[in-house]
C-alpha cells in the first residue's frame, strides 16, 4: 500500500513547482516560438497575427537594415561574453586560492567584501560605473592624469564603450565566483597538496597540475554560469550607453527590446529571441563537449 501510494505523493510535491515552471518557462518559450513565425505587432492582440513562416529568420540574415543590426548585436554579445569569462575565470581562480590557501589574517572578511559586490543591484552598479567614466571628472581618468595620461573617452568611442561594460561586469560578477572556486578548493583533500609537496612541485606547478585539473567541474559550471549571465546582460546597457556609440554596445537584449517594443515588430523580435536561445544552447552544448573530452583523455 506504502508503494503504491508513494508515486501519488510524489506527484503531489512536484506539481506545484512543474506548474510554476510550464506557466512561467514553458509557455513563454512556445508562444515566443509561434510568435517568430507570425508578423505581429506588440500594440494588437495575439489574434491579429499573420503566418509568415521563416520570413522573420530570412530577414535576419539578408543584407538590409534589419540583418546589419542583427549580426552587430550577436557580435558584440558573445564578444563581450567571451572578454568577461576571459578575466572573471582567472582572476576568480588567483583570488580563490589566496583566500583558501594562504595564511593572511582577514580572509573572511575579504571573502565577504567580495561576495558583497554581487549583492548589488546591476543598475546601481551601471549608474555608479558612469560616474566613474566620466571623461571630465571621474575618478578613473583623473587618477590617469596623474601619470601625464590624457581622459579617455571609455563611454563616447566604439574602441573602448564595450570593453568598459565588460571591465563593470567583471566587477560586478568576480565575487561571486571567487565563492564558487573556494567551495570547489575546499572539497579537494589536504593530502592530495602535500603529496604534490613532497614529489617536488612548487607553487606554480602545485596550482597547474593539481590545482586546475581538480578543479575542473567547478571551472564548468562558472564558464556556464558566466556565459548565461553576460548573454543576458542589459541594465548597463539601458542605464549608460543605449547601444551606442554607433551600435558598439548594441547587445542582443536590447536590441529585441527596441524591435520589440520601440519599433512594435514583436514577431522579428520574437525571431531574434529564439535565435538567442538556439546560439546559447548551441555554445553550451560545444563547452560540456570539450570538457567531456578532456576528461576522456
Amino acid at each position: 500500500m506504502r508503494v503504491a501510494r508513494q508515486p501519488l505523493w510524489t506527484v503531489g510535491f512536484l506539481a506545484p513547482s512543474v506548474a510554476l515552471i510550464g506557466v512561467f518557462v514553458l509557455v513563454p518559450i512556445g508562444l515566443t516560438l509561434w510568435l517568430s513565425l507570425h508578423e505581429w505587432s506588440t500594440a494588437t492582440p495575439f489574434s491579429e497575427a499573420s503566418w509568415v513562416g521563416l520570413d522573420n529568420f530570412k530577414a535576419l540574415f539578408e543584407g538590409a537594415i534589419v540583418g546589419r543590426d542583427f549580426r552587430q548585436s550577436w557580435r558584440n554579445t558573445f564578444v563581450y561574453a567571451g572578454l568577461s569569462i576571459a578575466l572573471i575565470l582567472p582572476l576568480s581562480v588567483v583570488l580563490g586560492i589566496i583566500i583558501q590557501r594562504s595564511t593572511i589574517r582577514g580572509r573572511t572578511v575579504l571573502r565577504t567584501v567580495l561576495f558583497a559586490t554581487y549583492t548589488i543591484p546591476m543598475i546601481a552598479v551601471a549608474i555608479v560605473w558612469s560616474k566613474l567614466y566620466s571623461p571630465s571628472e571621474g575618478p578613473i581618468n583623473e587618477a590617469l592624469g596623474w601619470f601625464g595620461i590624457a581622459p579617455q573617452p571609455w563611454l563616447s568611442s566604439t574602441s573602448t564603450a564595450l570593453v568598459s561594460l565588460v571591465f563593470l561586469n567583471v566587477w560586478q560578477q568576480l565575487g561571486y565566483f571567487t565563492v564558487l572556486v573556494v567551495a570547489g578548493l575546499t572539497q579537494i583533500s589536504p593530502s592530495v597538496f602535500e603529496a604534490a609537496a613532497l614529489d617536488g612541485a612548487r607553487t606554480l606547478k602545485l596550482h597547474a597540475y593539481v590545482t586546475i585539473p581538480l578543479l575542473r567541474r567547478t571551472l564548468l559550471f562558472c564558464v556556464v554560469i558566466a556565459l548565461i549571465n553576460a548573454i543576458q546582460v542589459f541594465e548597463p546597457v539601458v542605464a549608460i550607453t543605449q547601444g551606442g556609440p554607433v551600435g558598439s554596445t548594441n547587445v542582443l537584449t536590447y536590441h529585441i527590446r527596441q524591435v520589440g517594443i520601440e519599433r512594435s515588430q514583436g514577431g522579428l523580435a520574437s525571431a531574434m529571441a529564439v535565435m538567442l536561445l538556439l546560439s546559447l544552447m548551441v555554445v553550451v552544448t560545444f563547452v560540456f563537449a570539450l570538457a567531456r573530452r578532456a576528461e576522456d583523455r
